[in-house]
């Protein structure tokens, strides 16, 4: 199926785009205030991983379970992230989700780093044209990532947002639990977590 064409997210970008990033975030069809139900649980404080290798960080992510957010509220189904490093050592964000009405959704950001550690990323999805511009992007931490780069658990420092990520469609329980408990304690509220549906199994 031909993916829709992409909208800009000027205006919701300069209001605070938050994460309309990680995994896959859509254009608002109107400006809104962004939105969660999602709440600190005042446990644990969110902790970068110490240090994310980029090459190793890059390609397609799966999307397994995700705090509800507003730029995602017209996200069905199959929602992924594409992660490409470009030659500037900025990272190119390719977010996709199969839409409520049936259609593909994408949406395309840039990631730069935050330090030196790569587990810290600004990224925003302004225009192009606009993203010198000192608004408009959000936090990305990666807060858990296994040795093989195969599950990651990417969220905000505010712990309203949260993503678990996979390398495959599907994620043992086991690894999925262990997800779950790193984002509790680190303060994620993980009763309002929403599992993701993957038809690409």
């Amino acid at each position: 199926m031909k993916l829709m064409s992409k909208k800009t997210l000027a205006v919701a970008g300069i209001a605070g785009t938050l994460l309309a990033m990680s995994a896959c975030s859509t254009t608002p069809t109107k400006t809104t205030a962004t939105k969660t139900t999602a709440k600190p649980t005042g446990v644990g404080k969110a902790q970068a991983v110490q240090s994310v290798d980029l090459n190793r960080y890059a390609g397609k992510w799966y999307e397994i379970a995700r705090l509800p957010m507003f730029f995602q509220r017209n996200c069905a189904s199959d929602v992924t992230a594409t992660y490409t490093l470009q030659p500037t050592g900025k990272v190119e964000v390719n977010n996709q989700c199969m839409g409520k009405d049936g259609k593909p959704m994408q949406s395309i950001g840039e990631a730069t780093k935050n330090g030196d550690s790569g587990s810290k990323l600004k990224v925003t999805f302004l225009p192009q044209g606009l993203r010198w511009l000192p608004v408009g992007k959000a936090d990305y931490w990666v807060l858990a990532l296994d040795p093989n780069y195969t599950h990651a658990l990417v969220g905000t420092p505010n712990q309203k947002y949260l993503w678990i990520l996979s390398r495959t469609p599907t994620m043992d329980e086991d690894t999925y639990q262990t997800m779950v408990a790193t984002a509790k304690s680190q303060g994620y509220d993980v009763s309002k977590l929403q599992k993701t549906v993957q038809n690409s199994r």
